[in-house]
Formats: structure tokens, sequence, C-alpha cells
């Protein structure tokens, strides 16, 4: 069984056969070491070399958009850093990963122009899907993982009323947790608005 643990904002470390972090920001150390960390974008808070160098060591892969790597060559680590773009498959170390466009479609701050990803990671028999900075898009159409992880603070990303609609979009099986709130934007309010919306949802089987 994967252990999710939401790190703050939009970080989050899946615990199983492998150590993932997805978007490390602003950890205290020490942390466990990362045998994978996955990337969405590169906004200052969602690829930060401090966070990185916590949770990175030279055996760690990072998996991240190319426009990623000028921020890696801060960090004095020999980095293993794999491009990715969206709609590829990747795999390593038994974990399946799997990048979903990311983008705005009423603002400004994420265009899908850049290649900005979300992940859908499988590991250990179970999968998850960090949408990264994204607003509702037709590529989160019937993903069913088991667990979603959505942001809910609007401004740069959905609001908690369009993640609930993202979410009746994407299907998890098993549930939702809501980021990207509480430091940046948005407030622990949103995340229980959105949790509140879904639960008023159907399951779907």
């Amino acid at each position: 069984m994967v252990v999710i643990e939401h790190l703050g904002h939009s970080a989050f470390r899946l615990k199983g056969s492998q150590i993932v972090y997805i978007d490390p920001y602003k950890l205290t150390a020490p942390q466990p070491p990362a045998d994978i960390v996955l990337i969405t974008h590169s906004h200052s808070d969602h690829c930060s070399p401090t966070d990185l160098a916590v949770v990175c060591t030279s055996r760690t892969v990072v998996f991240a958009p190319p426009d990623c790597s000028d921020t890696f060559k801060q960090i004095n680590l020999p980095l293993e850093h794999r491009p990715v773009e969206p709609g590829r498959k990747y795999e390593y170390a038994g974990v399946k990963i799997r990048t979903i466009p990311a983008y705005n479609t009423n603002k400004k701050f994420h265009p899908r122009a850049k290649n900005w990803v979300g992940y859908f990671v499988e590991m250990d028999g179970e999968s998850f899907y960090h949408c990264g900075d994204s607003d509702v898009i037709p590529e989160m159409k019937d993903l069913r993982p088991d667990y979603a992880l959505l942001p809910v603070s609007g401004i740069y990303v959905m609001t908690a009323e369009e993640a609930a609609e993202a979410c009746a979009m994407i299907h998890p099986l098993k549930g939702a947790i809501p980021m990207h709130f509480g430091v940046v934007a948005g407030t622990k309010a949103d995340a229980e608005r959105f949790l509140k919306l879904i639960s008023k949802e159907k399951p779907q089987k």
C-alpha cells in the first residue's frame, strides 16, 4: 500500500516500493531521500532548488520539463534529469509515469504552449493523478486514478468549484485531495469547500 503525504502547497510524497516526491516546496530538513522526483513546471513554487537539495541524492532521478534544467544547475548534485513532454509514458524502477497536459484556459499564467505537465503515477498497484497547475481541461476526462490531487485556490489555477467539476470528469476511484492553497494563494476554506462539493457527488464505479 502506498502512503500519500501532502507536504503543503502542491508538494506530495508517495511512499511505497519507491519514494516519489512531486513538486517539493518549503520542506524542512531532513526528509526521506527521494528515489524519484516529478516536477510539473518551472515556476519556483514547484521547481525549487532549495527543496530539491533537501530531498535529492546523487541517485535521485528527476522527471521534469526541459525548461527546469537551469534550476537544476543551482544544485550541487549530479542530478539525472529526464526531460518530459505532455502525452508521453515513462518508467523507472517499476514506477509507471504518464504525462498529462497542464494549462490554463481562462488565464495567462500557464499557457499550453509551455508544454508543462501533470503526472499519472502507477506504483505498487495504486494510481495517482497530480494535475499540476491547471484549469479544467478535456485531457482529464475519464482518467480514473485511485486518487486525484487537484488545486483549489483559484487565481492561478482552478477554484474549488472548478476542481469539483474536474473531479467529476476524472472519476477518481478512491478519493481526491485538494492542493495549492495556504502558501501562494488560497486558504484552508477553499480546500474545505472543495471537499464538501465532491462529497455530494455520487461515487463512480
